[in-house]
């Protein structure tokens, strides 16, 4: 797509309307300076940053902003092509096309009259993606997990790639265990080089647990830290503006107090 015109109209409809705005925000005489000046990395963090916010939305069952964040989300993507338009290497179309194609590759027993073998979604998903892997000249099982991951997803992804190939625990004793083993060794540490490991190994440990059991770290987490941001907020309510000048015990009474409150 070449370069709009500033007098040149906007098309006025959904994705052909994004598109050409994009393209004349990046117009090189006519374009925003901003827009002009950022390249993959620059825009990067705001791609992930925009993804959270999304799922922020979800998690709050807010459907009116999880509209405007996919929009924002969706932007990103059409920055990201129209970056790749103008270096040659490949259009908007193009990644639309291979998402498409990739969606019908995976689910042959719905838009290719292959036989439905009776394996889980995730068994049949999973083969599939193995075998595009395997295709790319994948020689590992952790293979193109992204390095640019959240560490909890991407110590989840990494357990559950190796697990494939047979390498995990049989029930959750091992973790748990694990999770004790390394809580240990992180207390026996006495080099900041020693703590910083072993924190390492105990993160990753207690992913494991919570695989093993079927839930997901990051969305635990995440959890935690509302939970956590509610009830401190609740005894800041509480102290009437004095929370920080109470005794230890005093605070501890107010925790216990919002605690209770929750039920």
């Amino acid at each position: 797509m070449s370069p709009i015109p500033k007098d040149c109209p906007i098309i006025e409809t959904g994705i052909g309307r994004l598109l050409a705005i994009m393209a004349r925000l990046r117009d090189p005489r006519t374009g925003c300076e901003w827009d002009l000046a950022q390249t993959f990395a620059t825009i990067a963090p705001y791609t992930i940053e925009e993804a959270y916010e999304v799922a922020d939305a979800i998690e709050r069952e807010d459907l009116s902003a999880l509209r405007e964040e996919l929009g924002d989300l969706l932007l990103q993507v059409v920055f990201h092509a129209r970056l790749a338009e103008e270096l040659g290497a490949f259009e908007f179309d193009d990644v639309a096309r291979a998402i498409s194609d990739k969606m019908t590759e995976r689910h042959p027993h719905i838009f290719g009259g292959a036989v439905d073998a009776g394996l889980s979604l995730e068994i049949r998903w999973e083969a599939q993606k193995a075998a595009e892997r395997g295709a790319k000249g994948a020689t590992s099982a952790l293979d193109d997990v992204a390095q640019a991951l959240p560490g909890l997803i991407r110590a989840e992804k990494l357990q559950k790639r190796a697990a494939r190939v047979g390498f995990d625990w049989p029930d959750p004793a091992g973790p748990r265990a694990k999770v004790l083993e390394e809580l240990d060794e992180l207390m026996a540490a006495e080099t900041e080089t020693q703590k910083f490991d072993e924190v390492g190994d105990l993160l990753f440990a207690a992913v494991n647990v919570a695989r093993s059991i079927g839930v997901a770290p990051e969305a635990a987490l995440r959890h935690a830290n509302a939970k956590f941001e509610r009830r401190f907020r609740a005894m800041e309510a509480l102290a009437g503006g004095a929370f920080g000048s109470m005794s230890p015990d005093a605070q501890e009474a107010l925790w216990q107090q919002v605690k209770a409150a929750e039920g």
